[in-house]
């Protein structure tokens, strides 16, 4: 038997360490080694005695589409993008990222429980199957899901074997046109067994809120529901250094539910940039004797959303400085992985980001555990879809049977998160015309509401007039906007909330370190590279520059804040190439596919970071050719002036001023004559006096490659990843901004290489295998640790390029 075995509490506060159970009344098994996976029709795969042997053996998560190969013919539509203003239908390729995802595939595994007995009660978890998952324990069907995204759970109780094996198989079905964007394919998110006794905690009934809060104090609600009778609930409420502060019992019952009001003394709040975390550690007793026991993290804080403060946060008015994330994770494609989700959000704080919405679609566990930790306020959206489709095989085939159904899953699996301060309950839906339309919107609202009463509920609305004339917009805890922000001052007086929200943002599009010329103000603009200018000057036919929701964010009081369009680069939908061949990932990202930062990241940066300095300059300065030919500088700053300097010579003093919306908040040199050398910022302070510089210089041929990892050790625990970035310099260790060396990739120790990614979204290079070029100099390479504690070694080399060496350690 392959499995993983934590108690509950345990498995719970694996980041926490602390506390321990004082006795084992639960069991959680999660089942990641030993699956077999088979891709193609098993009809007889659900049978004890099925030969699997022949099948791949992988580990969950997985994602069984990610290792290609990248095919245009995947999926290849003829179709009109309602959502990007399209009336006429073309031909769309790399629309869901032009990646094998589409057919039926087999997953296999085998179990066994000791000591199980008719006392004990059993129930099969899953947090996310891609796609329509069906599921059989023991040749027998135990029930389906339909909806990919979404975590459910079965009690399996009656068919485990007592003392035998027991064979776990799962079918998966992903059909064409059910998605705008790469879905991943596979049991992409962790498969748990919970063993438990029949009087019992049932799963996800406990919710814990904190309804009044001083200086002095916090009143803690705690409510939740068990199985049993005679059965008596004691709390204790920890610290997050495991020291016991609080602790209530109480045989009541009301309503088949125990509640609780606890207090804790001096609470220390949950916000960004204090995000402290207590633990309630529930335990469920009938007499004398310990029947289960539960712990669940919680945050002490206060929302509030209203027309005089909009959003605040503990009674501190603060706006959303968030971005919008789909779920796949580049190069590993949507496996959950904790590691690179962790660097995804150790970049955006960096960048001074201090919240996240999912999507379109459900968040993983792992990702609302890490914004907890961190500090990340979460916009949890559900769906894409309702009723009317937006493609063909989309949610809108389940709606009826299973939205309410995956609302409740949502909300009761991480409604303790305190990150969570929104619901979505769906986004850019057709159903936005129509009195149907307001009618559904009304029926998810109060879903959310009834499962939640204590935060909001919005929706990514696009299709402004439309809402503004249904009353769709009208019925919203809070408008979200999607674009359309010539729309605001509109909708804003026309709605009764009394503020809005820019629920989706920008669209702006760029390549990594890709400049082209001349240097303008574009829409839809294309290239025959198929490339995107990183001026950050070029968006979509639906969307806009930064610079014009900045203007909104500071100068409205009503507008509460911003999520742009996207944190990183995604797999699917390359628009403005979506016509093209090849393009498979996104150009919306701040960050590339590899997570390696635009110049945009440096642009939000020097407004959402307020605590570090920013100084960035673009372009690069590689421009043999065209020589005197008029480059643009331009400088993303926290400073509101500065002065350029090319080889020694000043090219005057720019000032950030309200001539126009890039004027004021960027620094822009728009008549640069190209010459090679060096380019040098000075910063200045507001006397004007030298606070900051910065220096790119004109690069020589590429001679050494260097690698530089996010982390200099990795746990041995066969999963966690260590994201190395190479790129080239010169002799005199000048970066190398063009390069587009081949490189290859060997790891010896006890690590392994996982993939590598170079933010080039017309790459058609496999991700895990180990060779990539270089993309304007640079790429990441993945390196995974086995399960032996030891040291590894990456090595790079490249035809004529001096090799490169990094070292790290796993450890238990």
């Amino acid at each position: 038997m392959n499995k993983t075995i934590f108690s509950l509490l345990g498995l719970f506060l694996l980041t926490c360490g602390a506390f321990f159970l004082e006795a084992q009344t639960r069991e959680v098994i999660t089942l990641k080694k030993g699956w077999k996976f088979n891709k193609g029709q098993h009809p007889n795969a659900t049978k004890i005695d099925f030969n699997d042997a022949k099948w791949e053996t992988v580990t969950v998560p997985h994602d069984w589409a990610i290792y290609g190969p990248f095919d245009k013919e995947v999926d290849k539509q003829t179709v009109a993008i309602t959502q990007n203003g399209e009336n006429i239908a073309t031909e769309k390729t790399g629309r869901t990222g032009a990646l094998p995802y589409i057919g039926e595939a087999w997953y296999r595994n085998t179990f066994s429980l000791e000591n199980f007995d008719g006392s004990k009660k059993v129930l099969l978890l899953f947090e996310g199957a891609m796609s329509e998952p069906e599921i059989f324990l023991n040749g027998k069907k135990v029930g389906e899901w339909k909806y990919g995204y979404s975590y459910f759970y079965f009690d399996v109780s009656k068919y485990i074997n007592d003392t035998s094996e027991n064979t776990l198989a799962v079918k998966l079905t992903n059909v064409g046109k059910s998605s705008r964007w790469y879905p991943g394919a596979g049991l992409y998110r962790n498969v748990r067994l919970i063993v438990k006794d029949k009087e019992s905690f049932e799963q996800w009934s406990t919710f814990i809120t904190t309804p009044s809060i001083t200086e002095n104090e916090a009143k803690v609600n705690i409510k939740t529901k068990a199985s049993g009778t005679d059965l008596k609930l004691v709390t204790k409420i920890f610290d997050v250094n495991g020291n016991e502060i609080s602790s209530q019992e109480t045989s009541t019952v009301i309503n088949d539910e125990f509640e609780q009001n606890i207090k804790v003394n001096q609470p220390r709040l949950w916000s960004p940039e204090t995000p402290h975390l207590y633990t309630a550690v529930l335990k469920l007793y009938k007499g004398n004797v310990l029947k289960d026991e539960i712990a669940q993290r919680f945050g002490i804080r206060t929302i509030d959303y209203s027309p005089k403060t909009g959003f605040s946060l503990n009674g501190e008015t603060r706006k959303f400085k968030g971005v919008c994330l789909h779920h796949d994770l580049g190069p590993i494609g949507t496996a959950v992985n904790m590691s690179a989700l962790r660097r995804q959000l150790k970049i955006l704080k960096d960048m001074g980001c201090n919240a996240i919405r999912s999507a379109h679609n459900m968040p993983s566990f792992e990702q609302l555990e890490l914004c907890d930790e961190m500090g990340f306020l979460f916009l949890a959206e559900s769906f894409d879809e309702w009723k009317k489709p937006k493609v063909e095989n989309g949610y809108n085939r389940f709606f009826d049977e299973y939205a309410e159904k995956d609302v409740v899953n949502l909300v009761r699996a991480t409604r303790n998160h305190p990150s969570i301060v929104m619901w979505s309950s769906g986004n850019e839906v057709p159903d936005q015309w129509g009195s149907e339309g307001v009618k559904r919107a009304k029926w998810l609202q109060d879903i959310f509401h009834r499962e939640d009463p204590t935060r909001p509920v919005t929706v990514g609305m696009d299709q402004v007039k439309a809402v503004m004339e249904s009353g769709f917009g009208a019925i919203m805890d809070v408008p979200g906007l999607n674009y359309r922000v010539h729309l605001y001052e509109e909708a804003y007086e026309r709605f009764p909330q009394g503020f809005l929200l820019g629920s989706e943002t920008a669209s702006t599009v760029s390549s990594r370190g890709i400049y082209k010329f001349p240097v303008e103000i574009a829409s839809m603009k294309t290239y025959p590279d198929f490339q995107s200018s990183s001026y950050d000057l070029e968006y979509c036919s639906w969307s806009n520059l930064p610079d014009d929701d900045f203007v909104l964010q500071d100068d409205k009081p009503w507008v509460i804040g911003e999520f742009v369009w996207t944190g990183f680069d995604y797999l699917g939908e390359p628009t403005p190439y979506d016509e093209a061949w090849p393009s498979r990932s996104s150009y919306f990202g701040i960050n590339d596919l590899a997570g390696l930062p635009k110049d945009r990241y440096y642009l939000y940066r020097s407004r959402w970071n307020t605590t570090d300095e920013t100084l960035h300059m673009l372009p690069h300065w590689n421009w043999k050719g065209r020589e005197g030919e008029t480059t643009p500088v331009f400088v993303y700053t926290s400073y509101d002036s500065a002065e350029l300097f090319l080889n020694g010579k000043s090219l005057g003093i720019q000032k950030k001023n309200n001539d126009s919306k890039q004027n004021r908040y960027r620094l822009m040199w728009m008549d640069v004559k190209y010459e090679p050398g060096t380019l040098k910022v000075v910063a200045l302070d507001e006397n004007g006096n030298p606070a900051a510089e910065k220096e790119i210089k004109t690069a020589g041929k590429p001679y050494q490659l260097v690698l530089d990892s996010d982390v200099k050790t990795i746990k041995a625990n066969g999963e966690d990843l260590a994201f190395v970035t190479v790129s080239v310099v010169d002799k005199n260790g000048i970066p190398c901004p063009t390069a587009t060396n081949q490189l290859n990739f060997k790891v010896k120790g006890n690590g392994t290489y996982r993939a590598a990614c170079n933010g080039d979204a017309t790459s058609l290079e496999l991700f895990h295998l180990p060779t990539m070029k270089l993309f304007s100099g640079k790429l990441v390479v993945l390196v995974q640790s086995t399960e032996d504690a030891g040291d590894i070694e990456l090595t790079v080399t490249g035809k004529g390029l001096k090799k490169g060496k990094l070292k790290l350690k796993s450890v238990n």
